[in-house]
C-alpha cells in the first residue's frame, strides 16, 4: 500500500491474481530447481521486488492477471494489498538471500532459500497462508505493544 492510500480507500487485490502470484512462484522455482538455473529465481526476485517497491502498478503479475482474469476479477473476493505486499516482501527477502548465496558460491543455500518460497506458495495454494499468519501475529504484537494501530 502506498503512503497516500488509507485502509478505507485501499482497493483489494482479486483472489485470482493472488493465486496467480502463488502459482508463478511455485512453477518458477520448481522449474529452476529441476533444471538447476538460478537465473529463473533471479527473474522472480526482480518481479516480486518490483511489486513490493511499487505496489500493484509495479507488479508484472498484477498487470497480467488483471488482463487474463478481467471478467472474474469483477466479482471475485479480494485480499488486502497490505497483506499481499507483506507476503511478497518475505518472498523477496528469501529470493534476494538466494541470489546472494548463488553469487557467493553456495548454491545449496540458494536452493534451500528458494525452496522455502516454493513451499510457502504450495501451502498457501492448499489453503493455509503462512505469510498471512505472520502478518496477523505481527499486527497483534504491535497492537499489544503500542495500542491502536501504528502507522
Amino acid at each position: 500500500m502506498s503512503t497516500t492510500e488509507t485502509a478505507a480507500t485501499c482497493v483489494g487485490i482479486p483472489i485470482p491474481i493472488v493465486k496467480l502470484n502463488r502459482w508463478v512462484l511455485l512453477v518458477g522455482i520448481t522449474t529452476a530447481i529441476i533444471i538447476q538455473q538460478p537465473i529463473i529465481t533471479t527473474a522472480l526476485f526482480f518481479i516480486i521486488a518490483s511489486a513490493v517497491a511499487f505496489g500493484k502498478t509495479g507488479s508484472l503479475i498484477y498487470i497480467i492477471g488483471s488482463r487474463i482474469f478481467a471478467k472474474q476479477n469483477e466479482t471475485a473476493p479480494t485480499e488486502d494489498p497490505r497483506l499481499m505486499r507483506f507476503n511478497n516482501s518475505i518472498a523477496a527477502i528469501l529470493l534476494g538471500g538466494a541470489q546472494i548465496a548463488f553469487l557467493a558460491g553456495a548454491p545449496l543455500t540458494g536452493w534451500i532459500l528458494s525452496g522455502f518460497v516454493a513451499v510457502a506458495a504450495t501451502i498457501a495454494l492448499l489453503g493455509f497462508c503462512f505469510g498471512c499468519f505472520l502478518f496477523y501475529q505481527f499486527n497483534l504484537q504491535r497492537y499489544k505493544l503500542f495500542g491502536k494501530q501504528a502507522r
